[in-house]
């Protein structure tokens, strides 16, 4: 197996490498006082009231804005589409100018370097170091300015879309007996149902930034039956609706819209936390969240997509090929490694691990209180046996091009790649590829690699992303999309 890594360039790692040691070895300054919550001899709180009385005024209430959706509180059609697309394919532009975007040198300009940490050039007012963009003094202008910026975030509002939706629809789908049967308390549902709000805000936003063309809310289809199985969906989600935006939002144009979608995807960045400690995962196994680049992140979302109203505004950006991991690990299982073929609740690329009753209770951890083992809802758990390693050899299965997919299985999957020849990982900061084993007509296998960001941080953990390609690019978190033309299939990969 051959395996090459595409780091950040060069010169980031070696200024990386020249910081200090971390302090650790002989450290002596822990000398914060702590104490436990119930000391020896202390008595706990029994009374609690009446409260204090502070100095507090009635204040006049401020200015509502509307937002574009109201919160759903009961459940809404889902289900797969089954009619007939009136409009076929992704939008496109009045022409295409060439088969892919070619490759350039580095940025002449890019050329500023500060060897003595000290400003180089003079400070346009008190305090302000030269440089930055949108720094001049001009007044905000918070809406799309490109193509590129209006497409990006038109599929960033279908995601926030999507999210508004399936939270609520798990509150309303299962009963307190169901969420409780998941260890879920009435606080954890009530978590759930300020994210879901959390989505209506979001949602807002990016309409007013896009203007009277925003895509509305859709109809949606999704794979679960169990509370289990509809955090573990909804972390798998949230990953790729986070990454999809990392993957775009130094691209924009607005510098003034990506400052807004980053203050709403640092909200993403903790919903994805969440669910992972709900679906009893570590919740932040990484040193570095990925970035994907915008069609990756709609042919993840796509298939989730029952329907659409007529006439909402379509996305141009590609949908490929499903990629499935056959042997993906079950979360649910108190041994991952005895996870059989298919065990996800669907045919879709992000569909959940299956869970009890469907999984049997006796190879279940759900509700095993035993460290180490149990993986229910909680902080944080340290599993034992992992739930993938360096080296094991992953199965794959890859459809053909030409499915219908999407809105009203409007949109079909497409590909420009040659045959398949490697696998691409993609996590954190780096890209990785492995030789891919073909064995059968779109089948074959390659063994997980054993690469790192840096020392002691493995680049392969939490919920990763898997291409096949005919190539082996070298390419960056910067460039990342030009590999597109050579991704055969995209997948999901559960490796922590």
């Amino acid at each position: 197996m051959s395996s090459m890594t595409a780091f950040i360039p060069a010169l980031l790692v070696a200024l990386a490498a020249a910081a200090p040691a971390p302090q650790v070895p002989g450290y002596t300054g822990a000398t914060t006082l702590t104490a436990s919550s119930a000391a020896s001899g202390q008595t706990l709180a029994t009374s609690f009231g009446p409260d204090s009385q502070i100095s507090a005024i009635v204040p006049t209430p401020g200015f509502q804005p509307p937002q574009v959706s109201s919160q759903e509180t009961g459940t809404t059609s889902h289900g797969p589409y089954s009619g007939t697309p009136t409009i076929i394919g992704a939008a496109n532009g009045p022409t295409t100018l060439a088969a892919s975007v070619g490759t350039l040198p580095p940025n002449p300009t890019a050329t500023y370097y500060n060897s003595a940490g000290v400003p180089l050039n003079p400070f346009p007012a008190p305090y302000t170091p030269a440089g930055g963009l949108g720094t001049n003094g001009s007044l905000p202008r918070y809406m799309v300015e490109s193509d590129f910026d209006f497409e990006s975030i038109a599929l960033g509002l279908y995601q926030e879309w999507i999210e508004l939706d399936l939270f609520h629809n798990g509150l309303a789908t299962f009963t307190v007996d169901d969420f409780v049967a998941a260890g879920l308390t009435a606080e954890d549902r009530s978590l759930i149902e300020f994210m879901a709000d959390q989505e209506s805000g979001h949602a807002t936003l990016l309409t007013n930034m896009l203007g009277e063309a925003a895509p509305v809310q859709c109809t949606y289809d999704y794979p679960y039956t169990t509370v289990r199985e509809f955090v573990d969906f909804n972390q798998r989600l949230t990953r790729w609706g986070e990454s999809g935006v990392w993957g775009f939002i130094n691209h924009l144009d607005s510098r003034e819209v990506g400052q807004l979608l980053a203050q709403s995807i640092a909200t993403e960045a903790r919903q994805q936390l969440i669910f992972r400690q709900m679906s009893g995962l570590q919740p932040m196994p990484v040193w570095f969240e990925a970035g994907i680049p915008q069609s990756w992140a709609w042919t993840f979302l796509a298939p989730y997509v029952s329907s659409c109203p007529e006439n909402t505004t379509r996305l141009a950006w590609q949908n490929f090929p499903a990629l499935h991991v056959l042997n993906n690990a079950n979360i649910n299982r108190f041994s991952p490694n005895d996870t059989g073929l298919m065990e996800v609740t669907g045919n879709r690329t992000s569909d959940p691990s299956i869970s009890t009753p469907t999984l049997p209770e006796d190879q279940s951890c759900e509700h095993l209180n035993i460290t180490g083992v149990g993986c229910g809802p909680a902080i944080t758990h340290n599993r034992s046996e992992p739930l993938s390693f360096p080296g094991k050899k992953v199965l794959f299965q890859w459809e053909d091009p030409g499915a219908a997919v999407g809105p009203n299985n409007s949109y079909i999957t497409s590909t420009s790649a040659g045959a398949p020849a490697y696998v691409a990982w993609v996590s954190q900061l780096n890209l990785t590829y492995t030789d891919l084993t073909v064995t059968g007509a779109n089948t074959g296998f390659t063994y997980q690699p054993d690469s790192f960001v840096y020392e002691a941080d493995p680049a392969g953990n939490g919920t990763m992303f898997l291409a096949l390609s005919d190539s082996n690019l070298f390419l960056t978190p910067f460039n990342l999309s030009m590999i597109n033309p050579h991704v055969r299939a995209l997948g999901l990969y559960q490796a922590g």
